[in-house]
């Protein structure tokens, strides 16, 4: 009787709010100065957070009920809790799907998370979230055209591909030729972003504040403050075309050794606007792609050392750093100047797409990030402190922050072995990890809370990369850490001389350099003596 007289009480008090958003919703439409965008906002609302709740409490139920008087460590309770986490990824990625935008962002920002949720959730979101994105129709296609250049896609180009070659989570990507003949990429941002971005944004800030009154170890407030400072600057293709050409300008004043390696297509602003961005058309395979690459005479080892320079350059030396380099956003081509080899190989060259989300890092930061990373690579236990408190850890989870930067745990990162955060890819890594995730999640969660937003992108940056590595060698590489171990040290050092004019400290500081470079050469004697050794054994 009192739950028949609770479910009543539920009724009414639903219908009661459902009146009164009705009533509200009716007359925000009717003095609008754009009805059918109010409209549309006040319809999709409602829908997006019942989705969301329905499937929090189910997640919620199915955790509650499934795993309901099971023994702790029991091999039973560890079998239904990873079909219990497959479910509940697939609910979540489900979720994403029918709310797409930031969701499916959110989903594919879940798919790096290896350091924080079960593998379960990590693989079904890496497995569509990149490459499954939800399509728009070529009619709104037509609409946003019309409303950004005053004309529809055929009136513009002298062919224009109606099916789309890539979807993201704002945008997707039409094949189009110029009048003159020239092939090119047009982004289109999907016409539901602009109606949907602000309540999305509610409706996430509202869910993530629910489960931190509920859950106060679950802090993750830090998400929804980066969302609405990010999310605005992702919107706006035009600083999306800067970035590229900023990113490109830092390359060849700031690191020109490496600049004729690194590429973005070329802007025609002429054709572009907030929600267009018209780019020249490069063929490439995607930086995952193993097949691909190897027909393209590319060595996959020589991508991975690509992108690893490339990238540690960004972060140490220029503080400008694309911040989303997943698989989709990174191409691999031959040199256009390069010649094949007597063997059949080519030089690769790295086309960076994607430019809307990146991070400025001021001076020290960058600085006291590159010396944290060197003393990581030279497992310097006084330094990583030092540095890793400088940039907002803390003194109690200084420990916590080098392990999940470096996916090691601490007795790993201080170890003096050459390859002490080497990552060899099998089960025992995997199991440890998930471990460690699971025992000091609360601390975890603590850590994110505290370090800087820009930190907090460079941690998905290094998921990202980590996981675009897995993927061309099968392991972390040894040769990864040197080229990272060199570039941060040599950001170090410049760094000094900069900040100095004494004599004395640039000879030190030369002194310095000298014994890293001895440093780095023996660690490079070490790698080729490691190669040699797993040459022999498998030949034996």
């Amino acid at each position: 009787m009192a739950t028949r007289s609770l479910w009543r009480g539920r009724a009414k008090f639903a219908a009661v709010t459902t009146a009164l958003f009705g009533g509200v919703a009716a007359a925000n439409v009717a003095t609008s100065d754009d009805p059918s965008r109010t409209l549309k906002l006040y319809t999709a609302v409602p829908v997006r957070l019942f989705r969301d709740c329905v499937t929090a409490a189910s997640i919620a139920f199915d955790y509650e009920y499934s795993l309901l008087g099971l023994a702790e460590d029991s091999d039973e309770r560890s079998r239904v809790k990873h079909e219990v986490h497959l479910r509940s990824a697939r609910k979540l990625q489900e979720l994403c799907f029918k709310n797409g935008g930031i969701y499916i962002k959110l989903g594919q920002h879940i798919g790096q998370l290896e350091y924080l949720v079960p593998h379960e959730y990590v693989q079904t979101m890496r497995e569509c979230m990149l490459n499954k994105c939800p399509v728009s129709s070529y009619d709104q296609v037509c609409e946003v055209f019309k409303k950004e250049l005053g004309e529809t896609p055929d009136k513009i180009f002298s062919e224009f591909d109606p099916v789309p070659i890539a979807s993201a989570s704002l945008a997707q990507v039409h094949v189009a030729q110029l009048p003159d003949g020239r092939k090119v990429a047009v982004k289109v941002q999907h016409i539901h972003m602009t109606d949907t971005a602000a309540a999305d944004q509610a409706t996430v800030e509202l869910i993530v504040n629910t489960l931190h009154w509920i859950f106060p170890s679950f802090d993750y407030r830090w998400l929804v403050d980066e969302i609405r400072e990010s999310l605005p600057k992702e919107l706006d293709f035009l600083v999306e075309a800067k970035n590229s050409e900023r990113c490109l300008d830092n390359f060849w004043k700031l690191s020109p050794h490496i600049a004729p390696y690194v590429y973005a297509p070329i802007v025609y602003w002429s054709l572009s606007t907030k929600k267009l961005l018209t780019m020249e058309y490069i063929d490439g395979a995607q930086v995952n792609d193993l097949k691909s690459i190897r027909k393209l005479g590319v060595q996959p080892h020589e991508v991975s050392k690509l992108v690893s320079q490339a990238f540690a350059e960004m972060m140490f030396k220029h503080g400008f750093v694309h911040c989303d380099p997943h698989a989709a956003n990174l191409l691999i081509r031959p040199m256009p100047s390069s010649r094949k080899s007597i063997l059949g190989k080519r030089e690769p060259q790295l086309v960076l797409l994607d430019h809307g989300l990146y991070k400025d890092l001021d001076f020290q930061t960058r600085i006291s990030y590159a010396s944290l990373w060197k003393a990581l690579i030279f497992s310097d236990a006084k330094s990583i402190k030092e540095n890793s408190v400088k940039l907002g850890a803390g003194e109690d989870l200084y420990a916590l922050f080098a392990g999940i930067l470096t996916m090691r745990p601490w007795n790993r990162v201080i170890d003096p072995a050459i390859d002490h955060l080497v990552i060899r890819g099998g089960d025992g890594d995997r199991s440890e990890l998930q471990m460690y995730a699971s025992q000091y999640f609360p601390q975890i969660s603590e850590l994110l809370r505290r370090l800087p937003r820009v930190i907090l992108l460079m941690l998905k940056t290094n998921d990202c990369l980590r996981s675009v590595n897995n993927a061309l060698l099968q392991e972390s590489s040894l040769e990864t850490f040197l080229i990272i171990g060199r570039i941060s040290s040599e950001a170090v050092i410049e760094a000094k001389l900069l900040e100095s004019k004494s004599l004395l400290v640039r000879l030190n500081v030369w002194i310095d350099e000298i014994l890293l470079d001895a440093r780095l050469f023996g660690m490079q004697v070490a790698l080729w003596l490691l190669q040699l050794k797993r040459a022999l054994c498998w030949i034996y």
